[in-house]
C-alpha cells in the first residue's frame, strides 16, 4: 500500500481529532504539558483547513498522521532567544501540530511526513523550514535532528501551561 501526504479537508476531521487526542495523551503519560491547554483545538484545525496549512498522512486508505505546513512568517518565530535563526532575512515555512497515530507508532512515519511536507515547501520555492517543541518533547527533537534541523534557541508561544519552546531550523542550499 502507498503512504503519502495530501492536503485535509474537513471530512478528515474526525481522523485528525482522533490522532491529536492519542498525542495529546502520548504527552501526558510522558510528563510533557505541551497541547496539555486544550489545544489545538477542532475549530483551530478547521481553521487550518480552510487556510490550506493542514496537511494529513495516509497510509492505504487510512488517515495515520497530521501536520501543518504554514508558508508564512509567524510572530513567534520573530524573536527568538538564547541563539538566532541562521537564515533571518529569507522566507521560511513553519511546521505545526505533528502527531502519528497511536496504531501507526514506530514505523518512521514522522519522518516520512516531514519529509513530504518539506518537498511541498521545496516545491515553491521555501528553503527554510522551522519548528518549535517543548523542552520535554524528545521524540520531536530527535526526530528534527534525524532529518538535519539545528535547534537555534528558544521561541515563546502562547501556550497557557509553558509557553518556552525550543526553535529548530533547517536550511536547504
Amino acid at each position: 500500500m502507498a503512504t503519502y501526504i495530501r492536503r485535509a479537508t474537513k471530512e478528515d476531521l474526525p481522523a485528525i481529532m482522533a490522532i491529536i487526542a492519542q498525542a495529546k495523551e502520548f504527552l501526558k503519560d510522558n510528563d510533557n504539558p505541551q497541547w496539555q491547554d486544550g489545544h489545538p483545538t477542532t475549530a483551530m484545525i478547521t481553521a487550518d483547513i480552510d487556510h490550506g496549512y493542514s496537511w494529513v498522512l495516509i497510509d492505504g486508505d487510512r488517515v495515520v498522521g497530521t501536520a501543518d505546513l504554514q508558508l508564512a512568517p509567524e510572530a513567534n518565530y520573530e524573536a527568538i532567544q538564547d541563539g538566532a535563526w541562521a537564515q533571518v532575512d529569507e522566507p521560511y515555512a513553519i511546521i505545526h501540530r505533528v502527531a502519528i497515530g497511536a496504531a501507526a507508532s514506530g514505523h518512521h512515519l514522522g519522518e516520512l511526513m516531514f519529509s513530504n511536507l518539506i518537498t511541498v515547501g521545496r516545491l515553491q520555492g521555501i528553503r527554510n523550514f522551522r519548528y518549535d517543541t517543548h523542552r520535554k518533547n524528545i521524540p520531536m527533537q530527535k526526530l528534527g535532528k534525524t532529518l538535519g534541523f539545528v535547534e537555534r534557541g528558544t521561541v515563546y508561544i502562547q501556550d497557557e501551561t509553558d509557553a518556552e519552546h525550543l526553535g529548530f531550523e533547517l536550511n536547504i542550499q
